[in-house]
């Protein structure tokens, strides 16, 4: 079954707003083994709105569309779409009695153009809304279908997983089964060499996505049940592991921090971190995991000398003969933070982020990371390309790895 997601909004062409719904939906359609192969975005005009899905019904099964819900005079997404389908409007009954009861429960007067939300091409199957005024609907006519969502994202999230894919696994009668295998430490074209013949399998496939400093593959089966695509799968992730070793670090998508927040609650470790180049960044990536106060004990932002010599106790010698970005000096930080805070183990990042701030010497992306831990302190250092953004995020990778391979066992890297 294929798809075709259809934007619409002026904002969203003039980038006044970010578009997270076509995103949101694309992810979640792949599992239902609903294909995906054009995204279009239209601004609130009705004669290019009707163009836009009549060629994408032309082309695709099912067009959904998020966005032109609402009561304003340039929502028109409704009545564009039963002009398509020669369908006449109705109203809702039950939306409309929705409608009076959430603006009473809001204490707010429902003004007349409100009443047109409960308005549908006749024959609709209404998507309920209970975080808006705006329901959905889908619109059927012979083998072809259009869905129509609110734009919001906390609307369309929620509308989308409890009303539509029910609806789209029961029409489509086959569902696709993933599992996200994560990997650093190894390039894109290197896993691809190694894993080249399983790219080229059927089922289940092997699919390859670059992000910043690291490589995501998905691993796809299409099947009848969950259960078939977990024995699909399970299969290929083991061949996966076994030629490439131990730069997978998840094979369910879980990301780095939230492997090593495992790995330091599973031996109820303690971590503290100590930042200069990172800014902040890496301490971020844990807080940003639930119950992360059960092994985070603090972070400290020690960005110029001053700071890391009070806050680090790192030696005036020892900047003055190495500086701050330096080996030493990022092993100095470790040790600092572990015995100020008492964790068990200590992080520490200094580096030249850039653009400016590099010498021939010492260039931009040159980065040092540090791990204190019971068996003592291990650096690496990094040479890092790319902008001030992307040198700090593979900054944290590093570290991050780092403290995996230490929890776990596993030898450390080099460059």
């Amino acid at each position: 079954m294929i798809a075709e997601l259809i934007s619409v909004g002026t904002e969203l062409l003039m980038g006044q707003v970010l578009n997270t719904d076509a995103q949101f939906m694309a992810q979640k359609l792949a599992p239902l083994g609903v294909n995906v192969y054009h995204q279009v975005t239209v601004g609130d005009n009705p004669a290019r709105l009707k163009d836009a899905v009549r060629t994408a019904l032309s082309r695709a099964d099912i067009a959904i569309l998020s966005g032109g819900l609402g009561p304003t005079g340039d929502d028109l997404t409704k009545e564009t779409v039963a002009a398509l389908f020669d369908l006449p409007m109705e109203r809702n009954a039950e939306a409309e009695a929705a409608l009076y009861a959430r603006f009473a429960a809001m204490h707010r007067e429902m003004t007349p153009n409100n009443f047109k939300q409960a308005d549908f091409p006749k024959g609709s199957i209404i998507l309920r809304n209970p975080n808006g005024t705006a329901p959905g609907c889908i619109v059927q006519q012979g083998d072809k279908a259009a869905i129509l969502l609110p734009g919001p994202p906390s609307e369309l999230f929620p509308m989308f997983e409890n009303e539509v894919m029910p609806y789209l696994e029961a029409r489509s009668g086959s569902k696709l089964f993933s599992r996200e295998i994560r990997i650093f430490g190894m390039g894109e074209s290197s896993v691809e060499h190694r894993l080249k013949d399983m790219m080229d399998a059927e089922n289940p496939t092997v699919a390859p996505y670059a992000k910043t400093g690291e490589v995501t593959l998905r691993v796809t089966a299409r099947c009848a049940s969950e259960a078939e695509g977990a024995a699909l799968v399970r299969p290929a992730i083991d061949e996966i592991k076994r030629r490439i070793g131990d730069v997978v670090y998840s094979t369910d998508g879980v990301p780095l921090s939230g492997v090593c927040a495992a790995l330091l609650e599973g031996r109820n470790a303690t971590l503290a971190i100590a930042e200069s180049c990172t800014g902040g960044l890496l301490s971020s990536t844990f807080i940003d995991n639930p119950g992360s106060s059960a092994y985070f004990m603090e972070g400290a932002i020690t960005y110029s000398d001053a700071a890391k010599m009070r806050r680090l106790g790192v030696s005036t010698a020892t900047l003055r003969r190495y500086g701050a970005v330096s080996g030493e000096c990022a092993r100095e930080m470790a040790l600092g933070m572990r015995k100020s805070s008492g964790a068990d183990y200590a992080l520490a990042t200094t580096g030249i982020a850039g653009p400016g701030g590099g010498t021939p010497q010492k260039p931009v992306g040159l980065v040092y990371v540090a791990l204190a831990g019971e068996q003592g302190v291990f650096v690496k250092r990094l040479q890092l390309t790319g902008n001030r953004a992307r040198v700090r995020e593979v900054t944290v990778l590093n570290a991050l790895d780092i403290l995996r391979r230490d929890l776990m066992g596993l030898p450390q890297t080099e460059q």
